[in-house]
């Protein structure tokens, strides 16, 4: 006999996880399944080991940084196994409490992979399982790219497998991961080299953003290769591109892209439509062309954020299961966080985008070297811009880069997000000194 579910889920990373999690709140029967580990990417080999990473990076700095304070302070060594080992227990608990909590909500998890057989059925270690609703969510995974010697390279995923920091590491792309795995390795004591098609870093970012970022990057030593074409690869990790050869290196990360998981999902089975990349697309309510099935989170090719997964799945059981006939997720003003060195925090339109939609726009921008580095040698830089349009100065774009950018921006996004204009930004009070302050003094 078929077991039959109100909802399945294929994929239980953020947004599989969260669509089943609150429709088992309101009462639901559910079951998700996943081929690799409970959590998806961002728990598992993505944000939450990164973010560990991050901080042991900010701490190598800041011990670095200690004698600009009058500490005398030495760094007798760096144990990378130790770090590796914590932080892998550290998503091993995650990933624990999630068996637990979905088994206290009642949601069946099955390991395994999913297959669409038809509109409502799914197959699964050789069993068939029914549900009213089917979603979606199956994740992405790294891109490789089809050169010569490709394997001769990692992914970031290969990144959290090291048993060892590399000497010497070629990051090839300069965008998210790329430039947040060069930050960490170069802050760890790795000589790191960015490799990127682009003549600056993070393609689509303001401009200011990506100017002082590269200027950080390089002054830190980083090198940085724009403009750069990989041609091959050989055995013993020499690179080959349109600017000549480039050796000795003991790890190239390729960090080129990600892909939607969707090639073995049986979609053709059901009749879900893909496009050539292999993304799902849906309408506003995540709906594919099929009425009963849905698509979260990267496979559909729309911010690949775990926030907008969970925020997407959580919104569609609310409309499937308790009446909010309208509530889906607005994908516009979406703020994110690059963990590079120092991090990176946007919302809203670039400056470019802003002058192109726009026919009124003013810029506000302020850069400077943050308080926390005034005594130190190597210092890095704030850099702060507001993007207005309009009489009223609404505020359509916020670009920070600097210490605290992370946990800046989220408040900022709020107010944002909640149409705020430049002037109720003046109207705010400073809290002073701190960097954020600059973003409601800028004149």
């Amino acid at each position: 006999m078929t077991t039959h579910y109100d909802m399945i889920a294929i994929g239980a990373g953020s947004g599989g996880l969260s669509a089943v999690e609150r429709a088992a709140e309101y009462g639901k029967k559910c079951c998700v399944i996943e081929v690799k580990k409970v959590g998806g990417t961002c728990v598992n080999a993505g944000c939450v080991p990164k973010k560990v990473m991050w901080f042991a990076a900010n701490t190598a700095t800041q011990i670095k940084n200690a004698k600009g304070f009058g500490f005398d302070v030495e760094q007798k060594n760096f144990s990378w196994k130790a770090l590796t080992k914590g932080r892998d227990n550290y998503i091993d608990n995650i990933t624990s409490w999630w068996h637990g909590y979905l088994e206290k909500l009642g949601i069946d998890y099955i390991h395994g992979f999913g297959k669409l057989i038809d509109e409502n059925t799914v197959s699964v270690n050789g069993e068939e399982y029914t549900a009213d609703h089917i979603v979606l969510s199956p994740g992405g995974e790294p891109a490789i790219p089809h050169i010569e010697g490709a394997q001769y390279g990692i992914t970031s995923d290969g990144f959290f497998e090291l048993e060892d920091l590399p000497k010497k590491v070629a990051v090839i792309g300069g965008g998210y991961i790329g430039v947040e795995l060069a930050g960490v390795l170069n802050a760890l004591g790795s000589e790191v080299e960015i490799f990127c098609r682009a003549d600056k870093l993070l393609r689509g970012f303001d401009s200011m953003i990506q100017n002082a970022l590269d200027n950080d990057y390089t002054a830190h030593g980083i090198t940085i290769h724009h403009g750069t074409q990989i041609d091959k690869v050989t055995e013993n990790k020499t690179i080959f591109t349109n600017k000549g050869e480039f050796s000795g290196f003991d790890q190239i990360i390729w960090a080129v892209g990600r892909n939607p998981m969707t090639q073995h999902l049986g979609l053709e089975n059901a009749g879900v439509k893909c496009d050539q990349r292999g993304f799902i697309p849906t309408d506003k309510f995540q709906v594919t062309n099929v009425d009963n099935i849905f698509a979260l989170g990267d496979a559909t090719g729309r911010e690949p954020l775990t926030p907008v997964a969970i925020a997407a799945g959580r919104r569609l059981s609310d409309r499937l299961y308790n009446g909010m006939t309208d509530r889906h997720l607005e994908y516009s003003n979406i703020a994110t966080v690059v963990f590079s060195h120092p991090p990176i925090g946007v919302i809203g339109l670039t400056e470019d985008e802003a002058n192109k939609k726009f026919n009124k726009v003013k810029v506000y921008k302020s850069e400077f070297t943050p308080m926390a580095d005034a005594l130190l040698d190597h210092k890095t830089t704030t850099a702060l811009k507001l993007v207005c349009e309009g009489d009223n100065e609404k505020i359509v774009g916020c670009h920070i880069m600097g210490h605290g950018a992370d946990e800046m921006l989220q408040g900022f996004a709020v107010a944002i997000k909640m149409g705020a204009t430049k002037k109720q930004f003046d109207d705010t009070v400073a809290i002073h000194p701190s960097s954020a302050e600059e973003l409601v003094t800028m004149r």
